[in-house]
C-alpha cells in the first residue's frame, strides 16, 4: 500500500513531501543507511553540502542568501531514526516496510503501528527550509542525528567543533505554542541473569509453545562493558535460574497482558497508564499464592523508552487447577478494568489452553524471585519538579523483559531534569536488583539540558512568535531526552530552543500529526530564519 498518496494536498506540500518520503523509506533505530544515502542524493541534487561525520550523522550546509554571508549560522537539528511498534497481529517488518499513513480529522495517523512524526516532521521542516525559494536566511547547517532513539549514540559520538552555527533550533518537540528551554537526562539501568542453566538430563526434545505477538525492534545490547558505569553486582555470588521438569499432571497455560495504549516513556510517564510488564508480574504472584505455578517462559516491551502495551508468560499449572483457571482470570480483567478506566479502558487479560504437555521450567525460588523484583521495582513518577508546575522530575520505566530457558533480561529508563537524581535513582534500582540476586549496572547515561531564560534566541523566538500568532509562547522543560544536553556538551557555545507541532502517542501505534500545528510551525520556523538573517 502506497504512503505517499494520502499524504499528496496537504499543505505546507514541501514539508508533506519530505515527510512521505521518510515514511517510505524504512528507518529503525540503527538502520538509517538507506534514508541516508537517499539525503545525501537528494542534496547533492541541489548543491548542498552533505557530509557523513564519523558517528553517521548526517550534515547538509547551504551558504547564506546573498548579503548575509557575515550572519551568525543557524543549525537545525533532529533525528533520521523513529520508534517501532505495531499492534499485535499487524504484519509490518521495520526493516522493509513503508509506513502505512491515513488522514482523519485534521491528523496524520498510523493505525496500527508507530508514525515516525518523532522526529520525521521535524527533519521534514528542516529540509524543506534548505529548498524553500525566497527564503533569506544566515548560513545554514541541518544536523541529522543517527540512532537517537537507542542511546542518543549520534549525538553522542558528535566531535567537538563540527558545527559551525552559533545559534541551534531542535525540531524534536511534540507540542505546539511551546518553547522548550530544557529537558530531561537519563540512563539505562540493565538487569541480566543470562547465564543459561539447561540441563541436558531434564530435556526430553519437547519444545513449549514460545511467545509471539510483541513486534517492533528492541534496543540491541551493548557489548559488555561498553558505556557501564558503576559496579556490576553480585557478579561471584549470582545464584542461576535453575530449570527443573515439570510434574506430569500440569497443563500448559499461556498469559496474555494487552490492550494498554503505552506511550512515550517519559512525556506518558505521569498519565497513570498500565504498564503490562508489571501487570503480568502482579497477576502471577497472585495466583502463585494460591497454587503452585510453574514459570517456563515470559516477555514483555520492545524498547526501554516506552511503555510496555503487552507482555505475555508461559506457564504450568495442576490440571486441577488449570480447568478453573478462566474464572480467576476474569476477575482479574474485570479488577483492572475498574482500576484503569479513565487510562487504559482496553486493557484487556487473557489465557490459552494448549494441548501440548509442559517440559522444563525455572525453579519455584527463581520465580518468586523474578517476579517479586519485577512487581516491587520503581516504576513511574518518583519525583514532581518543584521549578515546573506540573513537570514529572525524575521517573523510571520498566520497559523490557525476557525470560526464556532460564535466562532473564530487563531493562529501564531513568529519566531526570537533575543528572544527579537520575543517577542516584539508577543506582537505587542497581541496589535493589542485587538484592535478589541479579546482575545490573548502569549504561547509556546522557545529560540533561539546563534552562537558560536568558536565551537571546529565546527572546528573538518571542518576538517573531508573538508577530506571527498575537501572543507569546508558553516556555517548558521537557521530561524526555532531546540531544540538545548532548549537543551542548560537544558544542559548548550553541544558544539552543526546542519547538515542534502537535503530536500524539509518540513511541504507541496510532501515533499521529497534527495539519494545522505542522503548517504554524513551518510559518514560525521560515519566520524565525528570516529574523536570524537580519539580527
Amino acid at each position: 500500500m502506497a504512503t505517499t498518496n494520502n499524504l499528496d494536498n496537504l499543505q505546507p506540500r514541501s514539508v508533506w513531501a519530505h515527510f512521505a518520503t521518510l515514511c517510505a523509506i524504512p528507518r529503525s533505530s540503527l538502520h538509517e543507511e538507506a534514508l541516508r544515502e537517499h539525503l545525501i542524493e537528494w542534496a547533492q541534487a541541489r548543491g548542498i553540502t552533505a557530509v557523513v561525520d564519523g558517528a553517521g550523522n548526517l550534515i547538509l550546509k547551504k551558504p547564506a542568501s546573498s548579503g548575509c554571508e557575515a550572519m551568525p549560522g543557524v543549525i537545525m537539528q533532529g533525528h533520521l531514526d523513529m520508534v517501532c511498534q505495531a499492534n499485535t497481529g499487524t504484519q509490518h517488518d521495520f526493516e522493509r516496510d513503508p509506513i502505512r499513513v491515513a488522514v482523519r480529522d485534521g491528523w496524520v495517523i498510523a493505525e496500527d503501528t508507530t508514525l515516525g512524526a518523532d522526529n520525521g516532521i521535524g527533519v521534514a521542516l528542516a529540509l524543506a527550509a534548505l529548498e524553500e525559494p525566497g527564503l533569506i536566511h544566515p548560513p545554514l547547517e541541518v544536523l541529522l542525528t543517527v540512532n537517537e532513539e537507542c542511546g542518543m549514540d549520534g549525538a553522542r559520538g558528535l566531535a567537538p567543533g563540527t558545527l559551525q552555527g552559533k545559534t541551534l533550533i531542535n525540531l524534536d518537540t511534540e507540542e505546539w505554542g511551546h518553547f522548550y528551554l530544557g529537558c530531561a537526562g537519563g540512563v539505562d539501568v540493565e538487569v541480566r541473569n543470562s547465564h543459561k542453566s539447561v540441563r541436558p538430563e531434564l530435556v526430553e526434545g519437547r519444545m513449549t509453545p514460545s511467545i509471539h505477538g510483541s513486534t517492533g525492534s528492541p534496543r540491541t545490547e551493548r557489548e559488555a562493558g561498553s558505556g557501564r558505569t558503576g559496579n556490576v553486582s553480585n557478579h561471584d555470588g549470582l545464584v542461576q535460574n535453575a530449570l527443573e521438569k515439570v510434574p506430569p499432571d500440569y497443563a500448559l497455560l499461556r498469559f496474555e497482558v494487552s490492550g494498554l495504549r503505552g506511550g512515550h516513556s517519559g512525556i506518558d510517564i505521569h498519565l497513570g497508564r498500565g504498564n503490562a510488564i508489571k501487570l503480568l508480574a502482579e497477576a502471577l504472584r497472585d495466583l502463585s499464592a494460591h497454587t503452585d505455578v510453574r514459570l517456563i517462559e515470559m516477555k514483555g516491551g520492545t524498547a526501554r523508552n516506552a511503555i510496555p502495551r503487552e507482555a505475555f508468560a508461559v506457564c504450568a499449572l495442576p490440571v486441577a487447577m488449570a480447568s478453573n483457571i478462566d474464572e480467576w482470570v476474569r476477575h482479574r480483567h474485570e479488577a483492572w478494568r475498574a482500576r484503569f478506566a479513565e487510562v487504559d479502558a482496553n486493557v484487556s487479560f487473557v489465557c490459552k489452553h494448549y494441548d501440548t504437555p509442559p517440559d522444563i521450567s525455572i525453579a519455584n525460588a527463581d520465580r518468586d524471585r523474578l517476579l517479586a523484583f519485577l512487581d516491587i521495582a520503581a516504576n513511574g513518577v518518583s519525583r514532581i519538579s518543584e521549578d515546573f508546575a506540573g513537570v514529572t522530575d525524575t521517573s523510571s520505566n520498566l520497559g523490557v523483559v525476557a525470560l526464556e530457558q532460564g535466562a532473564f533480561k530487563a531493562t529501564f529508563k531513568v529519566r531526570s531534569l537533575q543528572d544527579a537524581r537520575a543517577d542516584a535513582l539508577a543506582d537505587k534500582l542497581v541496589s535493589f536488583a542485587s538484592s535478589y540476586e541479579l546482575r545490573s549496572w548502569k549504561d547509556g547515561a546522557y545529560p540533561g539540558w539546563t534552562p537558560n531564560p536568558s536565551s537571546p534566541l529565546l527572546d528573538l523566538c518571542q518576538q517573531v512568535y508573538t508577530a506571527q500568532f498575537g501572543q507569546p509562547a508558553s516556555l517548558q522543560v521537557i521530561h524526555a531526552g532531546l540531544e540538545c544536553g548532548l549537543l551542548a556538551a560537544s558544542h559548548p557555545h550553541l544558544d539552543m530552543i526546542s519547538f515542534g507541532p502537535d503530536i500524539r502517542g509518540a513511541h504507541a501505534p496510532g501515533e499521529s500529526v497534527e495539519i494545522e500545528s505542522v503548517t504554524r510551525c513551518w510559518q514560525l520556523l521560515k519566520a524565525v530564519l528570516q529574523a536570524l538573517a537580519k539580527a
